[in-house]
């Protein structure tokens, strides 16, 4: 765009100059897709393709500490658009076992480690998630309200300082939910009521539309393809 920039090690410089319009093609946020990943992964007989996700190294610690617990996720048609790396993601769902969660992969999960608590609770074993104090400073409380509510629905779950620990499998139950206005937790809850036997309801649901509209409508299209067409 024509931007005078410069970056170096532990500084970026940035002079005013004028701009030119260019065509620019987004990636998909591969953190709201982590909530449709998580769900097919967890809902036996699932399988969803999820096309042109952003899949830049810095960003992709959630697919990689699910494949470690098992989930079945091919990366296909990788290409750049927009300087980014891009690919489809095929996801089926897959029997899951706990894994630790922590160190240098923490940055780049740090806003999906409350659908990974979802996966969690499938998950065979015990699944620790430390070095996230970061959580807590979120647009909630994040460590603290993902585990009061999961408990909710029946969730085995024990709160840390920095993160949290999940004993699973476990047979979530409906119940009524909050967001605490977050949109990462009303998406995780939502994924959660999806898995779990019984109706839910998520008080303050609609502030998911903070960073994924139509999320809402697009759990029940694919929950409407899945019961009349073969899975896509």
């Amino acid at each position: 765009m024509g931007a005078d920039i410069e970056s170096s090690k532990g500084n970026v410089t940035l002079r005013s100059s004028p701009l030119r319009a260019i065509e620019l093609s987004i990636p998909g946020d591969i953190s709201s897709a982590a909530f449709l990943v998580v769900a097919a992964c967890s809902l036996p007989g699932s399988e969803i393709i999820l096309s042109k996700v952003g899949v830049n190294p810095t960003r992709t610690g959630l697919l990689e500490t699910l494949k470690r617990m098992g989930a079945e996720i091919e990366v296909e048609n990788v290409k750049q658009e927009g300087n980014e790396p891009v690919a489809d993601l095929i996801v089926k769902s897959a029997d899951l076992r706990g894994v630790e969660v922590g160190g240098g992969i923490i940055p780049r999960l740090i806003d999906e480690l409350p659908i990974l608590a979802v996966a969690a609770t499938q998950a065979e074993g015990v699944t620790t998630v430390r070095d996230a104090s970061e959580l807590r400073v979120k647009e909630s409380d994040r460590i603290a309200i993902i585990v009061k509510e999961l408990r909710k629905m029946g969730a085995q779950m024990e709160e840390r300082t920095d993160g949290f620990i999940v004993e699973g499998p476990t047979r979530l139950y409906g119940a009524r939910l909050e967001s605490h206005g977050d949109h990462r937790l009303a998406m995780a809850l939502a994924v959660a009521a999806l898995v779990a036997e019984g109706e839910s309801f998520i008080a303050g649901g609609d502030c998911a539309d903070d960073s994924f509209p139509r999320f809402e409508e697009t759990l029940k299209a694919l929950l409407v393809s899945s019961q009349s067409t073969p899975p896509a």
